[in-house]
């Protein structure tokens, strides 16, 4: 393996495990190049389809599968980057989709799109415990899709007082007070009927938040209260064009460590498109949209530096390397052919690498 330096960035790629892969795989990219330095399995696990590191970066949580049952499972990130597992938390039934934990890594919470649920976990030296709390989304919506609840996105607000949902299936963004892992509805914002909100990001400055539909491949902007947890709607903004006729899902949303411009995918377009982000109000204009040369881009992500953008093709079976340009916010293909088996969610390793001697060690050079 070469040396990893202040040029590289390391990120973990959640699959299914459906024909070829075994799991969690690790990618080392050259961040001023985007070659790929290291592309190997990680960590085995049955249908790892969304990952969560650690604010340390000592962990690593993901979705799990075993057998009938279903659930989350805790690895430790070794010294080399493999992954070494602690424990799962599964019961019977089909497994969450989404997994996010707090700040302190104190509690775990998950979102489960076949069940309607939404669980919190507590940690203990980075392993999870029996859930605090599990909450039973209810309702439908007017979309075909939308029989019954279908929960999509559970993560922590800034502040770590609250953990907002997604609720794909009930057209529901939801907010719970998230005091010592235990979770209560204190907001709820119903967005517009048959769209289908799968995910969100906050604004770096914590008074934004942009909510990716997957049903209409929507971007709503909302303001956020902090106080309450509330959120008001204040733009909606297509991500495809109006000509548009072929069928698409909204897939992710990321924004720039930097808060200038805003990112999703889409599933059909098998595209990224990009928005500039109004300083003053958070509105989004469009910038532009870039083909992710392969098809079924469920997720990507921005490695710390803002200098790479991964983009995981499941259908295609292939991660696709850009170049961000920091100041116009534009994507430049770089690689297109980086093999992964049925990738659906990536994440970069977010610390410094002087942090990240502290906590891993000689590995980092």
């Amino acid at each position: 393996m070469k040396a990893m330096t202040n040029q590289t960035a390391t990120a973990y790629i959640g699959t299914y495990t459906k024909a070829e892969s075994e799991g969690i795989y690790r990618l080392v990219v050259d961040t001023k190049t985007g070659e790929i330095l290291e592309n190997k399995l990680a960590g085995k696990m049955d249908n790892p389809t969304y990952l969560k590191i650690s604010g340390d970066e000592k962990y690593l949580y993901s979705v799990a599968k075993d057998g009938d049952k279903g659930g989350l499972a805790a690895f430790a990130i070794n010294q080399d980057g493999s992954l070494s597992l602690l424990n799962t938390e599964v019961k019977v039934g089909n497994p969450p989709c989404y997994v996010d934990g707090s700040d302190d890594n104190t509690v775990v919470v998950s979102a489960n799109y076949h069940l309607g649920t939404i669980l919190s976990y507590p940690t203990e030296n980075g392993t999870l415990l029996s859930p605090l709390s599990e909450i039973q989304h209810t309702g439908k919506g007017v979309h075909e899709r939308q029989e019954k609840p279908h929960a999509h996105f559970a993560g922590f607000t800034p502040d770590q007082k609250f953990v907002v949902t997604c609720d794909l299936g009930t057209d529901h963004v939801t907010t719970y007070s998230a005091k010592d892992g235990r979770l209560e509805q204190v907001a709820d914002l119903v967005v517009t009927p048959g769209s289908g909100p799968r995910n969100l990001v906050f604004h770096p400055n914590a008074k934004w938040v942009y909510i990716m539909t997957e049903l209409t491949s929507d971007v709503f902007v909302a303001n956020y209260d902090e106080k309450t947890g509330e959120l008001s709607i204040i733009q909606s903004i297509p991500s495809l064009p109006a000509d548009f006729s072929a069928e698409n899902k909204g897939s992710a949303i990321h924004i720039s460590n930097d808060g200038r411009f805003l990112y999703v995918s889409n599933r059909g377009q098998d595209a990224i498109v990009s928005f500039e982000i109004d300083a003053s109000s958070g509105m989004l204009t469009l910038l532009e949209t870039v083909s992710v040369e392969g098809a079924g881009p469920r997720d990507f992500d921005l490695d710390p530096s803002g200098e790479i953008l991964l983009a995981a093709n499941e259908n295609t079976q292939n991660v696709t390397v850009f170049k961000v340009d920091k100041t116009s916010g534009r994507l430049t293909l770089l690689q297109k052919d980086i093999h992964v088996p049925e990738p659906v969610c990536v994440k970069f390793m977010q610390l410094s690498h002087k942090e990240l001697e502290k906590t891993l060690g000689s590995r980092v050079t």
